[in-house]
């Protein structure tokens, strides 16, 4: 292992994570794929357009946490362009001053992560978050970074990142990639609605990752497009191979089995999972995530709390899954959400139960069973275990296909590409 400073502080410069790094949380799985081939991207009427651009990304998820949107996005536009993915840990007790670390991600050789740290005494002063945030970036750029990133377009995940890059980075461009709601989320910070109508005010182009979001957003900015969920077909379709071996802590479960593959938080219905255990004790209740922002969850014998797993692993189990649900509340974290799970689960070919989630029931009702109270979540999934919908099953398969992530990406791309061209030939012309 190698170290190179970085103002006071030290990054680690060496490429993949070894086991020793415990300070770097999970490993990201490590997961080789075929990435689309570029798409024929053009300015508007055809002009011409710089499209090997840099992207300089800001995003309150880690990349080697959850594998979901970011990194589905990420991960395919690396084929065509660096990315810096710098990322904002919780404070850190015993850091006396803030810490950046980078390295390469795992299979992606285009993706450096920057990871960013700060000491917990000072984490609640958010004008000294702001500046470190932008003192670690700007001393990576100008030394290990040092023409990699130059006149990139920033992509934004996390409002909360504004005040210290937007504007800073000589940007060609802004994009938002509205996934969430945050400021619906537990322990959201007060600012962010705040910085993210800054952000929509400033952005070039804004990607909204769920119907009602789009409707929100677009108010505040009229490039604003919706895209929903992709989904790795060939992946979740390993469900469906007979080769697929399911992993011993789900198969020595009793049948049938209700699971869910996600994150563990505040959008839980947990009365929901209690009474669905309750319901029958033949049942097997199986939970797939890490737990986030829960001290405790509910406990029943047929209730399964299996913790987090490797994306590579989440086809095996949902092979395992007799019936594929979605448990969640309907409160204001869920609000404006669409599950990246829904088609990813109809790629597995297996039925599908879920809540009234707005966005579940307007993009996917027609696959999806929904249920409006506990009682008939209890008994779709009844039905579904006894007599699954054939029909309902191959409309899922159908839409699936028909939402893969890299026809998503190729047309962000060109989206963006719209939305530069024209302050390029402005720039050409001046």
């Amino acid at each position: 292992m190698s170290y190179a400073p970085l103002g006071s502080e030290l990054i680690v410069t060496n490429g993949n994570l070894s086991p020793e790094r415990s300070s770097f949380s999970k490993p990201l799985p490590k997961r080789a794929r075929r990435l689309a081939d570029p798409p024929q991207i053009s300015g508007p009427r055809g002009g011409s357009f710089k499209s090997d651009y840099p992207v300089i990304v800001h995003c309150h998820l880690c990349w080697d946490w959850v594998w979901q949107r970011p990194q589905q996005f990420l991960s395919r536009l690396s084929a065509r362009h660096k990315i810096l993915f710098v990322e904002t840990i919780g404070p850190d007790p015993q850091l006396s001053s803030a810490v950046a670390r980078f390295w390469t991600a795992p299979n992606f050789p285009n993706v450096t992560i920057l990871r960013l740290q700060f000491p917990a005494w000072r984490w609640s002063d958010g004008a000294f978050v702001d500046r470190e945030r932008r003192r670690l970036v700007k001393e990576f750029l100008s030394g290990p970074g040092a023409e990699q990133f130059e006149n990139p377009v920033q992509w934004f995940y996390d409002p909360m990142a504004i005040p210290a890059f937007l504007g800073q980075m000589d940007e060609i461009g802004v994009v938002y990639d509205c996934m969430d709601e945050l400021s619906k989320f537990r322990c959201a910070p007060p600012q962010i609605k705040i910085r993210e109508r800054k952000l929509l005010a400033a952005a070039d182009v804004v990607f909204a990752g769920g119907r009602k979001l789009w409707e929100a957003k677009k108010v505040q900015n009229e490039n604003c497009h919706f895209y929903g969920c992709g989904v790795d077909v060939s992946h979740f379709g390993k469900a469906r191979a007979a080769e697929t071996k399911i992993p011993d802590d789900i198969a020595k479960l009793k049948k049938p089995i209700l699971g869910y593959f996600g994150v563990v938080d505040e959008r839980m219905d947990y009365e929901l999972l209690v009474k669905l255990a309750d319901a029958n004790p033949d049942w097997s209740i199986a939970m797939v995530g890490p737990q986030i922002k829960v001290d405790v969850v509910p406990q029943r014998p047929n209730l399964h709390w299996l913790g987090q797993k490797n994306y590579l692993e989440l086809p095996a189990y949902c092979k395992a899954f007799d019936v594929c649900m979605m448990p969640f509340a309907l409160n204001e974290a869920t609000e404006f959400i669409n599950p990246t799970k829904a088609l990813e689960y109809m790629a597995t070919g297996k039925p599908i139960v879920s809540s009234a989630v707005a966005d579940v029931v307007t993009n996917f009702g027609t696959v999806v069973s929904i249920a409006r109270s506990h009682d008939e979540f209890i008994s779709l999934c009844r039905e579904a275990i006894g007599n699954a919908d054939a029909a309902r099953i191959a409309a899922g398969l159908k839409q699936a296909a028909e939402n893969s992530w890299d026809s998503i990406v190729a047309r962000l791309e060109q989206h963006i590409a719209e939305a530069l061209a024209p302050k390029q030939t402005n720039e050409a012309v001046a």
